[in-house]
């Protein structure tokens, strides 16, 4: 009997270990890599859909940055033909029900092969009962757009401003 299935166990190996089937190696998710000043910190919970989050609770101050891939916005038949397209896509939907929304002019700049575009939004939270200020950017690579988002209350502004732009234009893959 243990003859029976050892001569079976040795007819079947081959058949396992040689595939019709050819394999193609596929790479998920995408590396990038940011500056952060020294008194902000990685966590989580800030926004599901964020690829990486950073906050100082210190100092009042949160960010993250969401990665969209130019193949899966094709697959999901998400068409943008530059960056102004994508970022006026993203910023003019950004809490554009909120109260008091104020939008900047958004500011467009080059960096090696790398377009950057971003501007500052505020809003009277009525919850918090304060006025928020947003930094967000995007970033456009040869293979992603980056979502960028910073925020402290309004009054913090000019406080953060040039952090929050240093660590946008740090952003690279």
């Amino acid at each position: 009997m243990k003859l029976l299935f050892t001569l079976l166990g040795i007819l079947l190996i081959p058949s396992f270990s040689f595939s019709q089937t050819t394999f193609k190696e596929h790479k998920g998710g995408q590396e990038f890599t940011l500056s952060l000043p020294d008194y902000m910190t990685r966590t989580i919970g800030l926004n599901d859909a964020a690829s990486y989050q950073f906050k100082s609770s210190v100092k009042d101050v949160y960010g993250f940055v969401i990665v969209d891939s130019k193949e899966e916005l094709k697959l999901a038949e998400l068409f943008f033909a530059n960056i102004k397209e994508f970022f006026d896509d993203f910023a003019n939907n950004f809490v554009r029900d909120e109260k008091d929304r104020k939008m900047s002019k958004p500011e467009s700049q080059k960096v090696g092969e790398l377009n950057f575009m971003s501007c500052d939004i505020t809003y009277y939270d009525s919850e918090a009962k304060t006025e928020i200020y947003y930094f967000i950017g995007v970033v456009e690579t040869g293979n992603c757009f980056y979502k960028f988002l910073c925020w402290s209350s309004a009054e913090n502004k000019d406080k953060f401003k040039a952090d929050f732009m240093k660590t946008f234009l740090s952003l690279k893959d």
